[in-house]
């Protein structure tokens, strides 16, 4: 009981100790809280950070407002066992790094006393309070609380402050070919395409068209909608001329619902199917709340 509530207050305590959890030059820090300077070289990056990708224009930006203003947000780190001038970086490593671009000497830190499972789990509250992992950064971190600390999805959604489902679609993201994450890392395709192209029989061929084509995400998951109705697919179902009032019905729900809506019923016939896409359980979950009117 008392490392769930650990788990439950992570996020309201990692906020508590390095501030508002806003951007990096903006925060407000308690200065009364254990904080105190270092040299630069004492502090050492975090292996286990799943944040790997650091854009040079916004280290630079960030280093130009450092050598007007200082840092503002102290740097989480922990001791390191048997080495008495040394820290590992447990949350602000871009600070830290934009510092030593800034050319500082001392940087400001707050020790903490952390495990390797608490040490991660505050590296993935902080970067995605900020936004700043990347879809496949943010799942590899999941993937490691998972495997290695035994974390249910339930726990994991407590942890970051993130809903089930959205931890359950950010992990199927590493399913995907690795060309397809290539594409999502280097942002040439977006966390939504991805997530899209999970439902598409040949990913790595649909995510060449988004980005020569310019598709957008609504119109990869039209993709996969049609691919169920190819005549021969497996389980798919034969395509019917469908006149101007169902077509017209079909765009008004899919205006009211934000998703895909097919209606498929034969020529004369009273009854019929309404067919709903969702790409993501988020969207199944919104889905069932306006169903239920919530």
């Amino acid at each position: 009981m008392a490392e769930e509530g650990q788990r439950l207050r992570l996020g309201r305590g990692l906020a508590a100790l390095i501030g508002d959890m806003g951007d990096d030059d903006e925060g407000v820090v308690d200065r009364g809280r254990g904080q105190r300077r270092v040299p630069i070289e004492f502090l050492r990056p975090n292996p286990r950070n799943p944040r790997k990708a650091f854009s040079e224009s916004d280290l630079e930006d960030l280093a130009q407002s450092i050598r007007e203003r200082g840092i503002i947000q102290p740097i989480v780190v922990r001791s390191l066992r048997g080495l008495a001038d040394a820290y590992e970086i447990i949350a602000g490593e871009r600070r830290w790094r934009a510092g030593q671009r800034a050319g500082l000497h001392e940087v400001p830190i707050v020790v903490v006393e952390a495990d390797d499972r608490l040490s991660l789990e505050y590296a993935i509250v902080e970067n995605v309070q900020r936004t700043d992992l990347n879809a496949l950064e943010e799942a590899a971190g999941y993937d490691k609380l998972i495997a290695e600390f035994g974390y249910s999805q339930a726990d994991l959604g407590q942890v970051i402050g993130k809903s089930r489902s959205h931890v359950a679609n950010t992990l199927r993201l590493l399913k995907l070919p690795k060309s397809v994450q290539d594409k999502l890392t280097s942002g040439a395709i977006s966390a939504g395409h991805a997530r899209a192209l999970l439902a598409v029989k040949d990913p790595e061929g649909a995510a060449e068209r988004i980005v020569e084509q310019g598709l957008n995400v609504r119109d990869v998951e039209r993709l996969a909608r049609d691919e169920e109705t190819v005549p021969g697919a497996r389980g798919g179902r034969p395509r019917t001329e469908k006149d101007a009032d169902t077509r017209a019905l079909e765009q008004a729900l899919t205006e009211t619902l934000g998703l895909d809506v097919a209606i498929a019923a034969k020529p004369g016939a009273s009854d019929g199917e309404v067919r709903i896409r969702y790409a993501s359980l988020e969207q199944l979950d919104m889905l069932c709340r306006k169903l239920r009117g919530g």
